[in-house]
């Protein structure tokens, strides 16, 4: 399991690095975001679901039905846009409005 940090979407919040179980992430000099050991996560992928900029993608290897898809999630107000993106660039998208959690 594992996970990537892209630099150029992190804005510097630290929730990844609160929520990590593994203490695994860190912020840098620049105020980003890193994990030095990606080999060392566990998977439990609480970094992709807290950062509100899709800045930290899980790889979904074929092990867990992926195929070498990458899984992010961006918030924006109370919709939430978990987005997969496949080996061949296409993109799925599944949107979520936590607005509508109790309405049915």
């Amino acid at each position: 399991m594992s996970i990537k940090i892209d630099k150029n979407k992190c804005v510097g919040c630290s929730r990844c690095v609160e929520v990590c179980p593994g203490n695994l992430i860190k912020i840098d000099g620049e105020k980003k975001a890193f994990i030095k050991y990606e080999r060392d996560c566990w998977g439990c992928t609480s970094c992709v679901k807290e950062c509100p900029r899709g800045a930290v993608s899980f790889f979904l290897g074929a092990d867990i039905g992926g195929r070498g898809a990458m899984l992010a999630v961006e918030t924006k107000g109370a919709v939430r846009f978990w987005r997969v993106t496949k080996i061949d660039g296409s993109v799925q998208e599944i949107i979520v409005n936590s607005s509508d959690a109790n309405k049915y």
